[in-house]
């Protein structure tokens, strides 16, 4: 068609089963259908970009009718817009153990329901527990003949406990999500757990602010590598000029025993077999040993900022793709566990996340632990509460000096754009050196 330099169409249907239970109330329960396209049309001025609820497949006079409706949206929008080449290609999706879809909502309600009761306590007050789980169907097409189609599902829950005690409140919190398929039975335990670290925490002491050493955990490390280096890789942020990290490829700006990767292509949450684009996924080595190695890409931005390879478009069903992380995580290395206890020696661990806030422009982060516990010697000794750990990312790259020897990954969902797509980011237990802590103890 005449003025249409490229177009591609993403189509997505499925399903979406949740369920939400508050102390022992199940609030709500159901399914519901989606059926979303997108169509971008790339002309001489730029992207046209037309989002389509209940779309059916169609060929011939209809779908050029289609593409000249985008292309017309793509006549005002005035872009200079070059696609980077990019090999093409899909991997396998992993087999699920067991599909969501054999097992009826109302025996999924009795699990959740099994998990949440086992946060029951004298001292936890509220007790919520919410399951999701989401199969899609992803059909996409472009004009250079490139065409794929798979299927994914991704299931899990969240459960919640609230202890209370004399007006002092705390939280325990756990969470299993998974693309292997269904995931509520036997999962009592994590129920448990979350009432045990509320109540525990009622008793916790509150830890002092200053500059220490601390051992972060795989959760907290992990969320550091994907808020801190993950945001700031992601060439969108680059091109834009808002992230710290730009012009500095071939720059060492962290110790060198530290590898942080994003791989979409890993059987973990945020796996994609095919990026948002029909591009071949890669694994992505941001930082290699110390130094600024690549960025991540769309084909977009890696034509206009280059460094890395494209291959990291993701999107919802119906939106078009961002440049986004997917599984991303510090390398394992190769120090024992208690072999960085005790290069600690005095100082502070890091449990879990409550969130945060990071600039990837200026380069400075917080966030939020779960919940420590004070060094003393190389040991855990007392529980603290009520933690976070700030500073700027390139000086806090510095300071990690020993990284552990096995690398776990926790599953969540990251937003951006307006979008919020599955991730997993993980680490090893690392040694973070004049890490800045902040807490409401007094010296």
């Amino acid at each position: 068609m005449s003025g249409i330099l490229y177009y591609d169409l993403r189509h997505v249907t499925g399903q979406v089963t949740h369920i939400d239970i508050d102390n022992s109330v199940v609030e709500s329960a159901g399914t519901s259908f989606f059926n979303k396209a997108v169509i971008r049309v790339l002309s001489k001025t730029g992207w046209g970009i037309l989002q389509i609820d209940n779309y059916s497949p169609c060929q011939g006079k209809k779908f050029d009718a289609i593409l000249e409706s985008a292309c017309r949206l793509a006549r005002i929008t005035e872009e200079n817009v070059v696609l980077g080449d990019a090999p093409h290609g899909i991997l396998s999706v992993p087999p699920m153990k067991e599909d969501p879809r054999d097992v009826c909502i109302e025996e999924k309600s009795t699990l959740l329901s099994e998990i949440e009761k086992a946060a029951q306590h004298p001292l936890v007050v509220n007790r919520r527990a919410n399951f999701i789980e989401k199969i899609e169907h992803i059909r996409f097409t472009d004009s250079s003949e490139n065409e794929y189609s798979y299927e994914m599902c991704r299931s899990g829950f969240n459960i919640l406990a609230v202890a209370s005690r004399n007006g002092n409140i705390q939280m325990g919190y756990e969470r299993e999500h998974s693309i292997h398929g269904f995931n509520l039975r036997h999962q009592q335990s994590l129920g448990k757990k979350a009432a045990e670290i509320a109540v525990a925490l009622l008793d916790a002491g509150a830890a002092k602010s200053g500059k220490m050493r601390a051992v972060l955990d795989p959760e907290l490390a992990g969320v550091f590598a994907h808020e801190a280096v993950g945001h700031a890789s992601e060439g969108d942020l680059v091109q834009e000029g808002n992230s710290v990290l730009k012009g500095k490829t071939g720059q060492k700006i962290g110790n060198a025993n530290l590898t942080i990767i994003d791989d979409p292509g890993i059987p973990e949450f945020g796996f994609d077999p095919v990026d948002a684009e029909g591009v071949a996924v890669r694994r992505t080595e941001i930082i290699k040993k110390g130094v600024i190695n690549a960025y991540l890409h769309n084909r977009e931005t890696l034509s206009s900022v280059g460094n890395g390879i494209a291959g990291h478009a993701r999107a919802m069903p119906g939106e078009p793709p961002l440049v986004r992380m997917s599984n991303t995580f510090i390398e394992a290395g190769d120090a024992m566990q208690h072999e960085i206890f005790e290069e600690c020696r005095d100082g502070i661990f890091l449990k879990g996340s409550r969130g945060g806030q990071v600039d990837p422009g200026r380069g400075i982060f917080q966030f939020n632990a779960e919940y420590g516990y004070l060094i003393e010697n190389g040991e855990c000794t007392r529980m603290v509460r009520d933690v976070s750990l700030s500073g700027e990312i390139l000086k806090t790259l510095h300071g990690i000096s020993l990284c552990g020897n096995v690398r776990t990954m926790s599953p969540g969902y990251c937003g951006k754009g307006g979008q919020s797509v599955p991730v997993s980011d993980g680490a090893p237990y690392i040694l973070l050196c004049d890490a800045v802590v902040g807490g409401s103890g007094m010296d």
